[in-house]
């Protein structure tokens, strides 16, 4: 509770046992003022005892709500001797702190924290839907960017891009070296593979390449005769030019067919090929002691023992986090346009794409449950623990600030409906005793 709340119920609390009293005193001084009346009018005591048995039913009940609220949190008789039966039944919260804490850590466990309750609560809930909805208004991302603008460059400003480096550096290049990078290759391929997503990156890349080829002929052309000459053929196609053999655009042209027919013909037989090898590959790099398993392994160990390749990787991070900063702190953040942009259309992609938010949402089940499993006790442990160390009077002071008012309210109501009661009472006392 925020401080503005503790302010308004302190008052309240005051009020309620100002008006309690109040009430208490009317009712008293008005029994008083009724005997003194009856005394000097005994013509009219019938009618006074009347109002009499309103006003000390008032006084009665508004004295039994007083003790029945005070002995909630403290012994109203202080150092008074009294019978155990009596000064066991006072100070009700504070004696019973631990039945208390425990009570309320099962009611929090059996009620919240339970696997059976987490479960069912959060399967009746499309949380990613809720979460892309969030994500999609531009108020809400647009304060997520915010939040990273103020924050990532306070972060650079505190660790130093060295630290930042070395220790990206220390860690990741261990983690490199104890990954089998193998194993990963060999199940990107098998996500590729087995969602057709290499046939789109492969229609691409020769679309991009005949585009490439056609628009730019003097280029293909060099890069041909660095072909040949790598090749050591390129004195053999020089020669062949001296008869009217241009070998070079022959096998240009040649290309630029070969890929047109493989842009046509899904089935084209180099597709195949690539595709079988593609899975061939794949195979390979699952088993460990294959042959391109370790040369991967093993090409992956020099590059990470090569003295060149850690200072390049230490001054990129260098360079980058500097960018970042750089850019995040500029009103027209290019990063954080692009974030903001990528956090929205996250957001919009959650709302569109019903078969992933039912895989978001039954793994955030299964976490939230675990967890709750494994957790729980943890909690309410905790919970239990806080409430023993508590200090009574602290404990008793946060009670009544929130909920004393309306206890002392109650003290209201015992005056008001003890002096209705005695007044009916008194109205059946009064028939009885003068009609019948």
């Amino acid at each position: 509770m925020n401080s503005a709340e503790e302010i308004h119920k302190v008052p309240s609390l005051q009020r309620s046992k100002y008006f309690a009293t109040v009430a208490l005193v009317i009712a008293v001084m008005t029994w008083i003022c009724l005997m003194v009346v009856a005394h000097f009018l005994p013509e009219y005591r019938w009618l006074i005892h009347i109002f009499m048995l309103s006003a000390e039913a008032g006084v009665v009940g508004g004295l039994a709500d007083w003790y029945a609220v005070t002995v909630l949190f403290r012994n109203p008789f202080g150092k008074i001797p009294l019978p155990k039966l009596l000064r066991d039944h006072t100070e009700i919260i504070p004696r019973n702190k631990a039945r208390i804490a425990e009570s309320m850590g099962r009611f929090v466990q059996e009620n919240f924290l339970s696997p059976q309750i987490v479960q069912r609560s959060l399967q009746n809930t499309d949380l990613s839907l809720a979460v892309g909805q969030w994500l999609a208004n531009p108020k809400n991302n647009g304060h997520v960017v915010q939040i990273i603008q103020q924050t990532v460059p306070k972060i650079f400003e505190f660790v130093s891009q060295d630290q930042i480096a070395n220790f990206v550096q220390n860690n990741s290049v261990q983690w490199v070296r104890s990954t089998k990078i193998n194993t990963l290759a060999s199940e990107m391929l098998r996500a590729v593979l087995e969602n057709d997503f290499h046939q789109d990156v492969l229609q691409r890349g020769l679309d991009l390449a005949h585009q490439w080829m056609v628009s730019h002929p003097e280029e293909a052309r060099e890069l041909s005769r660095t072909l040949f000459k790598e090749l050591g053929v390129w004195k053999l196609a020089k020669g062949a030019s001296w008869i009217g053999i241009d070998v070079q655009q022959r096998t240009i042209d040649s290309l630029i067919e070969r890929v047109e027919s493989m842009l046509a013909n899904p089935e084209h037989p180099w597709r195949q090929d690539i595709e079988a090898t593609t899975h061939a590959l794949m195979l390979q790099l699952a088993d460990t002691d294959s042959e391109a398993s370790q040369r991967l392994n093993s090409g992956k160990d020099a590059l990470l023992d090569s003295p060149q390749v850690l200072n390049f990787i230490s001054g990129a991070i260098a360079i980058l986090c500097d960018a970042i900063k750089t850019d995040l702190m500029q009103p027209d953040s290019g990063i954080a346009t692009n974030l903001q942009a990528a956090i929205q259309q996250l957001g919009v992609s959650l709302i569109q794409n019903e078969n992933v938010r039912e895989v978001l949402n039954s793994k955030m089940v299964g976490l939230a449950t675990n967890f709750s499993e494994q957790y729980s006790d943890k909690i309410i442990r905790y919970i239990s623990e806080r409430i023993h160390e508590w200090d009574s009077r602290e404990m008793i002071a946060k009670i009544e600030s929130e909920v004393g008012g309306d206890l002392h309210m109650i003290r209201v109501n015992g005056v008001i409906v003890g002096a209705f009661i005695g007044l009916i009472l008194g109205l059946i006392r009064a028939f009885v005793e003068n009609v019948l």
